[in-house]
């Protein structure tokens, strides 16, 4: 298998994900606190239903949201000498270079407006406002764009258009990676290499 660049978290899906772990704990643990209020009433032995039910919600809250944190972590792009791969927990694809017409970077409020969306929406999205993403605009994509945009948030498309909106921590070296491997150059050149010295026949007088 040919040797791929770094991988890039994917800072959309953590962003998103890392606000759903974090509420699913919590109602987890709240319905644990209600368990535990009706376990210690009188009705707790008559009718242990009543506490166990909450207990079993409460259980179930703590555990997705453990689940989403770890598959949090598996969210990433990385480009190869022949394709530029994006993964996440539940979808892989591979973006083929010739699908690829520019790359460009562009910052995120740019490409989402205030205008365009609503209060709430705005509150998950403002952390990111700021930050500066890399556009892949594509002459097609590789896979349906109705499976895209059920996998993917909303923040990977700006438009109806063939694309992606790539948003990572360090977006120049992954713009930088990227091309390198497009035009057929290693993202880390290896420095050449010194030349051998000149064996002892060669310092013989020449005739």
């Amino acid at each position: 298998m040919a040797r791929g660049g770094t991988k890039f978290p994917l800072i959309v899906y953590r962003h998103l994900l890392g606000r759903w772990w974090t509420g699913l704990v919590a109602i987890g643990l709240a319905m644990f606190g209600l368990a535990y209020t009706e376990y210690i009433q009188p009705l707790g032995k008559l009718m242990p239903w009543r506490w166990q039910l909450f207990a079993a919600i409460g259980g179930l809250g703590v555990f997705i949201g453990l689940f989403v944190l770890l598959i949090r972590q598996f969210a990433y792009v990385q480009a190869f000498p022949n394709y530029l791969k994006l993964v996440t927990p539940f979808l892989r694809i591979n973006i083929s270079y010739k699908r690829i017409q520019k790359v460009t970077p562009t910052e995120m409020h740019y490409l989402f407006p205030r205008k365009s969306m609503s209060g709430w929406v705005w509150d998950i999205f403002e952390p990111l406002a700021g930050r500066t993403a890399v556009v892949v605009e594509l002459k097609a994509y590789p896979i349906s764009p109705v499976i895209l945009r059920l996998f993917l948030s909303r923040f990977f498309f700006k438009d109806k258009t063939p694309h992606f909106v790539i948003l990572v921590n360090d977006w120049m070296r992954f713009s930088s990676e990227l091309d390198s491997f497009r035009t057929g150059g290693a993202p880390n050149p290896r420095p050449p290499q010194k030349k051998s010295k000149d064996s002892i026949l060669s310092r013989l007088p020449q005739k």
